[in-house]
């Protein structure tokens, strides 16, 4: 080191030893930090991320009031999917994929191991079977909010959008308690998800054009002026 006496011999011999503690202590720190990438969990993957509170109130503002239109018509069949998203994979399969931890697909794009965490009831999933893709506005809300007047073929991309928060892997039973209910009716057991929940829910609507009734207007602004 600058300014000491030591004879070279020495100051060399310290400088070697120095450098082998710090060669054994950057060692000692990378099996460390393997070892904690190897027990650390998988990040969650999600939903793209909904526009915020702020903007989703200013989408809120911009909707259609009008009292939800008639049932008359609606078929599933009118919302084809779920639809090719290259070679054997379908649009269920890829959200499957997306939403879970470690997922594992066989070569027909089917999801046979892996994790999934339900955002509406905080319970986690190791079968796919278990699992619904809820549409965040449901199919049949769609219809009876404007889609009824749409193309089948815009109803597609509608029931397989995969660049907005409209799809998302969820438990079935909570799924299938929801329905086709929108936030005035049912929002997710979780209330802690409830500020994402309105914000996609939304963001969807106001993308696709579609109107909210006023009880469904006043839930969901009722949540958003929380967040």
């Amino acid at each position: 080191m600058p300014g000491s006496n030591a004879p070279r011999q020495d100051r060399t011999s310290r400088t070697g030893g120095i450098g082998r503690r710090v060669a054994a202590l950057a060692a000692t720190a990378a099996l460390a930090l393997t070892g904690l990438l190897a027990t650390a969990p998988a990040a969650q993957a999600a939903p793209p991320t909904p526009v915020s509170a702020s903007v989703a109130r200013g989408y809120l503002a911009q909707l259609t009031v009008r009292a939800e239109g008639s049932s008359s018509g609606y078929s599933r069949d009118l919302f084809p999917h779920w639809s090719s998203q290259g070679g054997t994979c379908n649009t269920r399969e890829v959200v499957l994929k997306r939403d879970g931890v470690n997922v594992v697909q066989n070569a027909s794009c089917a999801a046979v191991s892996g994790s999934w965490f339900s955002e509406y009831d905080g319970a986690t999933w190791s079968a796919a079977s278990d699992v619904d893709i809820d549409h965040m506005v449901p199919l049949a809300e769609a219809w009876r909010s404007g889609a009824n007047s749409w193309t089948t073929p815009q109803r597609q991309v509608f029931a397989n959008d995969l660049a907005r928060p409209q799809l998302i892997a969820v438990t079935d039973n909570v799924n299938q308690a929801k329905g086709d209910k929108d936030p005035g009716e049912w929002l997710p057991p979780l209330s802690s998800y409830h500020c994402v929940y309105t914000r996609m829910w939304v963001q969807v609507k106001h993308h696709y054009g579609l109107t909210v009734d006023s009880a469904e207007k006043s839930a969901l602004q009722s949540v958003l002026n929380g967040c």
